[in-house]
C-alpha cells in the first residue's frame, strides 16, 4: 500500500469531497434510496455546501489520502441536542459532550484499508480535544457494513431509531454510540 495519511480538509477539497460522496452513495445505497434521490444529486451544491463546512464548520472535516489520492472523508463535530435524546425525546444527561459523525464515507474501490479507522480516530481525537466524551453516528439498519465497521471500533447500537423520508421511502436507522478513543491495530 502506498503512503496512508488523514489531514484537515481544506476548501479545495470540497470539490473531492463532493465526488466521493455521490459516487459512494449511488454505489452503496443503491438498495437502500430511491434512484430518483440519487440521480437528483448535485455535485456543484454538494461541492458548495462541503466548502462551506470546512469554512464555518460547526463540523470539522478530515480528509484520507492514499498518495496523492482522496480516498475518504469524514465530518465530526458537536452533536445537537436532538441528536442525542432518548427514544423518547428526552435529553441525554452528557449531551453538551457529545460528538456527532455525521459523515464517514471511503470509496469502495480504496476500502478494507484501513482510511476509515485512521479517519474515525483522528475525528475522535479532534472531539476529545474539543471536550467531547463519546460519539455517536446514525447507521441505515441494513448497511450491514458501515454497522460493522463501527461495531470493529467498539461503538454499540443505543436502541434508538429513527425514520427519515428519503425520497417517499422510509429509512431507518439506528443510532451507534462509542469511544472516541479509537484504537487502531
Amino acid at each position: 500500500m502506498a503512503d496512508a495519511t488523514v489531514r484537515p480538509a481544506v476548501p479545495a477539497d470540497a470539490a473531492d469531497i463532493a465526488r466521493l460522496q455521490l459516487d459512494t452513495w449511488r454505489a452503496a445505497y443503491a438498495d437502500l434510496l430511491p434512484a430518483a434521490v440519487l440521480a437528483e444529486l448535485d455535485p456543484e451544491e454538494t461541492s458548495l455546501t462541503w466548502r462551506q463546512t470546512i469554512e464555518q464548520g460547526p463540523a470539522q472535516v478530515f480528509v484520507a489520502l492514499e498518495g496523492d489520492w482522496l480516498v475518504g472523508f469524514v465530518a465530526a463535530g458537536p452533536a445537537p441536542e436532538d441528536e442525542t435524546a432518548s427514544a423518547d425525546g428526552s435529553p441525554a444527561k452528557d449531551s453538551a459532550t457529545v460528538a456527532l459523525v455525521s459523515t464517514l464515507l471511503v470509496e469502495p474501490r480504496w476500502g478494507r484499508r484501513g482510511h476509515g479507522g485512521r479517519l474515525l480516530a483522528e475525528a475522535g481525537r479532534a472531539m476529545s480535544a474539543a471536550a467531547a466524551t463519546r460519539g455517536v453516528a446514525w447507521v441505515p439498519e441494513r448497511d450491514e457494513a458501515t454497522l460493522g465497521f463501527y461495531g470493529r471500533a467498539g461503538w454499540v447500537v443505543d436502541g434508538t431509531v429513527r425514520t427519515l423520508d428519503a425520497g417517499g421511502r422510509p429509512l431507518r436507522e439506528v443510532r451507534m454510540t462509542g469511544t472516541l478513543r479509537i484504537e487502531l491495530a
